[in-house]
């Protein structure tokens, strides 16, 4: 989509991309003109590069891994992005969401791990578990009209019944699965959120 990134295939499967999810990225992008964009889980932030590049007016990008932080701005530099409304930030993403005061994020990207027990952060992550926990803290970070999209590669993830009734909820899986990935139509899930009128 005329975007650039640095790709890693000689150290370790951890390239840097993941190829499954260039719609939600497309998708990110077309939803992202004049928006503040708050992506959690950001790993490499190809998902801010391509809000970014779709006319956000600012972001927030937050992992835990340094190393990934760097990879992200140097995803920015590839593509000749302004960095100065764009913030990268080094935060365990549970903590910095239970902290966080409401500040009408009017984008919000959420794709965690599946599962994480990182020596960095306290505690572990199961996102089948612990989905409606950050979907919660997400949806209180929204601003009035604002989505936020909720992805997940856990290949048997069901959505907590609760959710449906109480935020509007969109099951996007087949609309972010390329062709390429159809052969496995659970490679991820994908949902929008907003709020109940």
């Amino acid at each position: 989509d005329g975007l650039a990134f640095q790709v890693n295939f000689s150290d370790y499967l951890d390239t840097g991309v993941f190829l499954d999810h260039r719609l939600t990225r497309a998708r990110l992008r077309g939803l992202a003109a004049g928006k503040r964009f708050l992506n959690l889980f950001c790993y490499t932030a190809t998902a801010t590069v391509y809000a970014a590049a779709g006319g956000a007016r600012a972001s927030l990008s937050v992992d835990l891994s340094n190393g990934y932080l760097d990879w992200a701005a140097r995803n920015f530099g590839l593509n000749a992005l302004e960095r100065a409304s764009h913030e990268l930030l080094r935060a365990d993403c549970r903590e910095w969401l239970a902290a966080a005061q409401p500040e009408g994020w009017d984008l919000i990207f959420l794709d965690p791990p599946t599962f994480s027990n990182s020596k960095r952060m306290d505690g572990v992550l199961d996102t089948q578990r612990d989905h409606m926990q950050l979907l919660g803290d997400c949806m209180r970070l929204l601003a009035p009209g604002g989505v936020l999209l909720f992805s997940t590669n856990a290949q048997r993830f069901r959505l907590d019944e609760t959710a449906e009734r109480q935020w509007q909820v969109t099951d996007i899986s087949a609309a972010t699965i390329p062709f390429d990935f159809r052969r496995n139509p659970r490679i991820h899930r994908a949902y929008e959120l907003r709020a109940r009128p």
